[in-house]
Formats: structure tokens, C-alpha cells, sequence
């Protein structure tokens, strides 16, 4: 069992890590699995969640709205600001085209297990790679500001795999990888959307534009729409210290709300509308999307009468510190779906009628499947700046716990605290250290189901001494020059799977971010 850190420097030097993470990929045999999208741009205008290349820009407020404070991406450096894409974006275009190519490698050092299962995080020596590129593309239709108009069109590719399979967890560790690998690394349409604003006043704030909103400038109180094929991490749950796996943290349930089982397929993105009203210093957003056919699935349920999925959102722009930056979301959302219940799994085979029936040998959810079963939960997200380069974030997640997990990984409640601080002090403004620390539960339904060797989409080994899954992560982004940046990441993960009969383990990554 390993007892001390892991240098990660270990897995490949620091000034080729580009070219040993490609070879490493390109040297695997199996089939490439696609990336799980990583959540990009706010809407609302507090902490913008910038494009691929652009940088974050803390914002003021002015007469009227809200204005860029400055261009340095901390906001320290007003003037000469360094340049964090291969190709400046030209200002006020009425076109948007971008990319950006994110480079993982991730080890394992072997640990301790006193047994493992089908979809166990597996205890022996393993490293793995994924690779993702995406291109953006947008087109703003309407020049007016009041009535902007936007068309999106994104395509993305992705190869590589995740430590194990990208099972065993209900944290995984790398956020650019799923489960399936029949999808392979053929490029796919990842988002094609009609944003459209409608202004509610003449009044206007300054907006950073990026690949979902052309705008530089939008109506103060406006009403937003947006029609296609998105993925709710974009605007829902969207966190500005704790969101971006390409320049921040890579697990599951750190970038996201872990107990939020948000509408999607495999690749993590969904067919549907929304829309979002904002004003000064608050907004609200809502909904509703398609949900899978099965759990985990690439497919859609195009029956929107029997399963959706819906989303609401509360932000409240405010600091909790004076002169500080500070925003407050509170997340509601509510599946419905062909969903099997734990405890009428668990109940069915202990009684034998499964076995009698069906002939299994461990309880099997996927029998006690219903159309239109519920499954809701409840999110709260909240970031706030302490001085000028530290800032510090949170969430709590909790979903009823039920019926199965479905759509994105196995945690029906977690508890997350973490921070950044940016290297303004070492004359790096770009560069970022963060820090984060996140709990994972499940329910008593879900751990009987799991003790009796029964298999969900993401986690089984057989048997279950259950305790809380723990992880720590820690990152180093550094920014090499213009839009290339390197970063070594560390996780501990005690209790992997819920299970105390294994573990802990520790995860060295080595990344590689190019923003065009």
C-alpha cells in the first residue's frame, strides 16, 4: 500500500510531455473511447467561464451593468496582458472560430485489495491516455443588441482510455473519458444550437464574447433561449474555479456535481431547449432535455410524454465579502426515465423469484426497470474571492437515491470544498495551483444492492464494506507560452468504489492544453 505522494514527474519529464502522452495513446491497442464534454461558458455575467483561449475576466459593476474590470486573466495586469491563445479572436466579429486539444496521461500505482469484481477500479499498475479536440463555430445573425441571434456549431473527436475503463469509481478521474468503447474516436457533432436574446431594456453590460454568445454587449434584463443539441454542464452548475477540466481540476465529481444525474448519452451531451432570464444581479434557468434509452446509453428516448429530464437554476451575483467577487447557485432537477429501483432488485432475488424466473445469480436492476420512474435531487454551488489572487468554491449535491444511477456516474450525495490560487506572486499570472477535497456517499438501497455483487453502470466488486469515497486532488497549470499550457495533477482516492476492503490509491496525471 503506497504511503506518501507520488512524484508525478515520474510518468514523463515535464519539457515532452506533449510527445510522450501522444505516443502513449497512439501505442494502445484497444478501441478509443469519446470524451465526456467539459462544461465552457456562462451565461450569466458575474464569473465568466470564458472559450477555449480566452481568459477569466473578473468583472465590475458600473453605472448601468456590469464591465470587464480589466484584461489579465486574474485581474492584476491591466496592461500587457499575456496572450492565451495560439491566434488573438478578432473584437466585435460577427463569426466565431476556435479550438483547443486537451492531452491526458494518468498512472496508477498498485494497492491494496482484498478482492475485485467486474467493474472494479483495478489495484494493479496501470497507465492510460485520452485525447480530445474540439472545433467551434458560431455565427451571429442578428447585429442588434437588443435581438442578438447566434447559430453553434461544434465538432469534436476523441481517443484514449481511462484507468480502468473509466470504472470503479464514483469519482472518475479523468472527465474527458466515458464508458463505452464501441463509439471510437470518430468525429461527431457535439453541439448545434439557435441562441436568441430579447432584450427587456436599453439598458446594456459588456459580455466576453466566446463560442455560445457573439455579443460583447447584451441587454442588462434580457430573456435568453437556446434550441439543439447542447450539454447542461455548459450553463447549469457552472463554476469558475471548479469547472474547466482542461486548465483545472480533472475529476468527475469535483468539475461537476457529482449527485446531479444530468440528462445525457455516453459523450455526456442531449437534445432539448431552455431558457434564461437575467437581470442585474440575479438569474434563473430552466430546462428540459431528453433522456437516455438506457442507463448510460448513446441513444435518446424521443418520448418526451415518458422520459425527460429537467433542470431549474436560482444565481444570485453576490459577495460575501466586501469589495470581493461572490455568486450563489441553488440547483433543482427532476428525471424521468426507464429506471430500475435498488430495493426491489435487492428484494426479488433475495426471495429467489429472480432466480427462478431469470436464472441470475446476483440481484439485477435492469429487471426491475419501469417507464416514467422519478428519480430528482438538489444541487448548491457557490465561489467567492478572498484577495486578489485566492479564491475558494463549494458545492453539495444530494439526489434521492432510489433509483439507479442513470445518466452520469454513481453518487447520490457529495460534499465538495476547494480553491486556486494564481501565481501573480511568482510573476506567473497565468498560472494556477488549486486544491480541492470531495465526499461521495451512496444509499442504503444502492450499497445492499452493490454487497450482493449486483453491477451498476459504473461500479461493482463483488461484495461491499461500504465507507464514504474521499478524494483530494491537487493540480500545477502552467502557462508554457501563448495558448499552451502543461499541468501535473495528483489524486488520493480512500475508499475507491465505496468499498473499505480497498485502497487507497493515488492517481499522478500529466496534461497538455492547446487553445487555438
Amino acid at each position: 500500500m503506497p504511503d506518501r505522494l507520488p512524484n508525478p514527474l515520474r510518468f514523463v519529464p515535464a519539457l515532452a510531455i506533449l510527445a510522450c502522452v501522444s505516443a502513449a495513446a497512439a501505442a494502445q491497442v484497444s478501441p478509443p473511447l469519446p470524451s465526456a464534454p467539459e462544461p465552457q461558458l456562462s451565461s450569466t455575467p458575474q464569473f465568466v467561464l470564458p472559450a477555449p483561449g480566452i481568459p477569466l475576466l473578473p468583472l465590475q459593476q458600473d453605472g448601468i451593468g456590469i464591465k470587464p474590470g480589466d484584461t489579465s486573466p486574474v485581474g492584476r495586469e491591466p496592461q500587457d496582458a499575456p496572450i492565451v491563445a495560439m491566434a488573438p479572436h478578432p473584437e466585435n466579429s460577427r463569426y466565431w472560430l476556435s479550438g483547443q486539444a486537451n492531452i491526458i496521461f494518468q498512472g496508477r500505482l498498485p494497492f491494496h485489495a482484498l478482492y475485485g469484481g467486474t467493474n472494479s477500479f483495478r489495484n494493479s499498475a496501470e497507465y492510460k491516455t485520452s485525447l480530445l479536440g474540439t472545433v467551434f463555430t458560431a455565427a451571429r445573425l442578428i447585429h442588434s443588441i437588443r435581438y442578438s441571434n447566434d447559430l453553434i456549431l461544434d465538432v469534436e473527436s476523441a481517443g484514449g482510455r481511462g484507468l480502468s475503463e473509466a470504472l470503479g469509481l464514483g469519482g472518475i478521474t479523468d472527465l474527458d473519458v466515458v464508458r463505452n468503447p464501441n463509439l471510437g474516436s470518430t468525429p461527431y457533432l457535439a453541439r448545434y444550437q439557435i441562441h436568441q436574446v430579447i432584450g427587456l431594456t436599453q439598458k446594456t453590460t459588456s459580455q466576453e464574447p466566446g463560442p455560445f454568445a457573439l455579443a460583447p454587449s447584451v441587454p442588462l434584463r434580457r430573456i435568453e433561449f437556446r434550441v439543439g443539441k447542447m450539454t447542461l454542464p455548459d450553463f447549469f452548475d457552472v463554476n469558475s474555479i471548479g469547472s474547466d477540466t482542461h486548465l483545472q481540476f480533472m475529476n468527475w465529481t469535483v468539475d461537476n456535481n457529482g449527485a446531479w444525474d444530468y440528462a445525457a448519452d455516453t459523450r455526456g451531451y442531449t437534445v432539448g431547449g431552455m431558457a434564461e432570464y437575467d437581470d442585474r444581479l440575479w438569474s434563473i434557468r430552466y430546462g428540459l432535455f431528453a433522456m437516455p434509452i438506457v442507463a448510460n446509453g448513446i441513444d435518446l428516448d424521443w418520448a418526451f410524454s415518458r422520459a425527460h429530464g429537467q433542470n431549474a437554476e436560482f444565481e444570485l451575483r453576490h459577495s460575501f465579502i466586501r469589495d470581493r467577487k461572490g455568486v450563489t447557485r441553488v440547483l433543482f432537477y427532476a428525471n424521468r426515465a426507464h429506471m430500475g429501483t435498488y430495493r426491489e432488485a435487492v428484494e426479488d432475488f433475495l426471495n429467489g423469484s429472480d432466480t427462478s424466473k431469470y436464472g441470475v445469480t446476483v440481484p439485477t436492476i435492469t429487471l426491475h426497470e419501469h417507464f416514467s420512474s422519478l428519480k430528482y435531487g438538489v444541487g448548491y454551488n457557490t465561489e467567492q474571492e478572498l484577495s486578489p489572487n485566492l479564491r475558494v468554491f463549494a458545492r453539495f449535491g444530494w439526489n434521492e437515491g432510489q433509483h439507479e444511477s442513470f445518466a452520469y456516474t454513481e453518487v447520490e450525495q457529495t460534499v465538495l470544498s476547494g480553491a486556486d490560487y494564481a501565481g501573480t506572486r511568482w510573476h506567473r499570472p497565468v498560472d494556477k495551483i488549486g486544491l480541492a477535497f470531495v465526499s461521495n456517499a451512496i444509499k442504503r438501497d444502492h450499497q445492499n444492492y452493490l454487497r450482493l455483487g449486483g453491477l451498476g453502470f459504473l461500479l461493482g466488486d463483488g461484495n461491499l464494506n461500504y465507507g464514504r469515497e474521499n478524494i483530494v486532488e491537487s493540480y500545477y497549470n502552467w502557462h508554457a507560452w501563448r495558448g499552451l499550457f502543461y499541468a501535473l495533477d495528483v489524486q488520493h482516492i480512500d475508499n475507491p468504489g465505496y468499498n473499505r476492503d480497498r485502497g487507497p490509491a493515488w492517481v499522478g496525471s500529466v496534461r497538455a492544453h492547446v487553445d487555438f
